[in-house]
């Protein structure tokens, strides 16, 4: 049977969250070919980042909202040890696309892989302020920590004393059997983002004293 061995009051864990519509969204995109020599390879993803920056402006993104790589080249090879062969040579170029016209994003996305950007990595959904929503989903999850606590409090015959102590929790990592808590990573990063919404969360442990009723 286990027991406290070192009781002090009361420990119990908040989780809070926000859902807001996006307002815009940042496209991971990429140019990767593969080509016999290195000249070509240079010549036709040069051309094919030609074609995504035009097709880019004529859907009104500014170069500024464009991040993008230098054309990188390596050496592609196919098996291994003496089945080993060269493949040709890889041109590669990133490039991350920052709209906030969401209603046009899946044409863009289109015309962009029409144009030579024959990768998409990601597509990310944000909002205009998501530390404005992190600091609500905490002020939630302190709420939902107080409530629980006084529960508990009044359950046993006793009042709720001051908080004594506070600690942030990882809210993607949330395990009833270390109260949340992960080693490493950072809680700042998290969010499940999808293209209907954007949930950002917020988990704590607080720890209470406990007074006699």
């Amino acid at each position: 049977m286990a027991a406290i061995k070192e009781p002090w009051g009361l420990s119990v864990l908040g989780a809070g969250s926000v859902s807001a519509e996006p307002r815009l969204a940042h496209v991971d995109l990429a140019v990767d070919l593969l080509a016999p020599t290195p000249k070509a390879a240079f010549a036709e993803a040069g051309a094919a980042v030609t074609r995504l920056r035009s097709v880019l402006r004529e859907h009104g993104i500014p170069d500024s909202d464009v991040s993008g790589s230098r054309l990188q080249l390596t050496s592609q090879y196919r098996g291994y040890g003496a089945d080993r062969t060269f493949h040709g040579y890889a041109c590669v170029a990133t490039y991350t696309v920052r709209t906030e016209a969401l209603a046009g994003l899946e044409l863009l996305i289109e015309d962009a892989v029409t144009a030579g950007a024959n990768r998409v990595d990601a597509v990310r959904f944000e909002v205009d302020d998501k530390p404005a929503m992190r600091d609500e989903a905490r002020h939630r999850a302190v709420a939902a920590a107080r409530r629980k606590a006084e529960v508990y409090a009044q359950a046993c015959g006793l009042r709720l004393g001051p908080v004594i102590h506070i600690e942030d929790v990882d809210p993607e990592s949330l395990d009833v059997r270390s109260h949340g808590r992960r080693t490493g990573g950072d809680p700042e990063d998290d969010g499940s983002l999808t293209p209907g919404s954007v949930r950002v969360e917020a988990a704590v442990l607080l720890g209470f004293a406990l007074l006699p009723e």
